[in-house]
């Protein structure tokens, strides 16, 4: 009798472990997702902010950005670039965001339509992009940006 009842609680564990950790997993996915929204929101605006330390510091040593023309810069020149004291960067929202998980990497994607100035002249950056975070050492770093340009009057439908 109690090797039975030995027998029926290790089943009931074996059949409840798998749940309590898809339970466990799923949980942490919630929270790494509302830690990437919130990184994510933070970081377009400590941008238009122009908070270069801030900007920095959610980026990835090895962090690379294939912007809308096809260049690639590193972190080094995407900060400079940010910081020119000839750009200017109107507050923007994101549309059509995304994040979907691959492990410990997380892609963020979005739509934006970007207005501001460069050297007194005003410009309208109508874009898509997907923002690359990887997980490292506990933290989530982005690693990568891709973006896409559409004209301003071609609004692309969320897919």
């Amino acid at each position: 009798m109690e090797r039975r009842r030995l027998i029926n609680a290790a089943l009931v564990l074996a059949l409840a472990l798998p749940f309590a950790a898809s339970t466990t997993r799923a949980a942490d996915r919630k929270a790494d997702e509302a830690e990437l929204t919130k990184l994510s929101n933070n970081w377009d605006q400590v941008i238009v902010a122009k908070q270069e330390k801030a900007i920095a510091d959610n980026m990835a040593a090895d962090f690379r950005i294939i912007d809308g023309r096809g260049n690639v810069e590193n972190k080094t020149q995407f900060v400079a670039g940010v910081m020119d004291p000839k750009l200017t960067i109107d507050p923007y929202t994101v549309e059509d965001f995304e994040i979907r998980f691959y492990g410990d990497v997380a892609l963020l994607s979005g739509r934006t339509l970007m207005t501001g100035k460069f050297d007194g002249e005003t410009f309208t950056s109508n874009y898509r992009y997907i923002d690359i975070y990887a997980k490292r050492d506990g933290a989530w770093k982005i690693v990568s940006v891709q973006i896409t340009r559409f004209p301003p009057k071609e609004s692309p439908k969320a897919q």
